[in-house]
């Protein structure tokens, strides 16, 4: 029996490449950012994860090129979400999907940022059918409205509920006749 030592000097010198199945989630986005810079305004990697912030208007193409790229294969949408950066903030909105490869087991999460003024965002749901729900509980939390949704509507609150319950500014107590006092 030889010790590792002796193995890796009886094995020629190999060099190293990189094949598409070694990939990481930063290096797929970038080449897919030098193949269409358009599509994305920033790539963030903290914490051991990638996040890339993607403007609204591409965000379908972005998904549906990310699910069916041999490369990527990010055929599972996690989740889909929405976050109120506060009132002061601008852009105060934005919506994260948290995208999966069930082959490849990475990562990703896409971002678009939405300014209060405007908060309409292109659905997914064409996609990921999953994406219907997800967007549902996201316009019923914050008020985020997915153009071409197939039903957009509360899934949460009860349909005569004022306001969206997620938002900073939203008064802790609720509105009448929901209060709890």
């Amino acid at each position: 029996m030889t010790r590792g030592e002796d193995n890796k000097q009886a094995l020629p010198e190999q060099t190293p490449t990189i094949s598409s199945q070694n990939l990481t989630p930063s290096q797929l986005v970038t080449a897919l950012q030098r193949e269409r810079p358009d599509w994305f305004n920033e790539i963030v990697e903290a914490h051991g994860e990638v996040t890339a912030i993607v403007p609204r208007e591409h965000i379908v193409e972005v998904c549906s090129r990310l699910k069916t790229w041999p490369e990527a294969k990010f055929d599972f949408l996690a989740d889909l979400c929405g976050a109120d950066r506060g009132p002061e903030e601008e852009p105060r909105f934005e919506v994260n999907y948290h995208l999966f490869s069930t082959t490849k087991h990475h990562r990703l999460r896409l971002k678009v940022l939405l300014s209060e003024d405007d908060v309409k965002v292109p659905t997914v749901t064409n996609v990921w059918r999953t994406a219907n729900w997800h967007e549902r509980e996201t316009y019923d939390l914050f008020g985020v409205i997915f153009d071409g949704h197939p039903d957009l509507r509360r899934i949460l609150l009860p349909d005569d509920w004022e306001g969206y319950a997620l938002r900073k500014d939203f008064p802790l107590r609720g509105y009448e006749p929901y209060s709890l006092k």
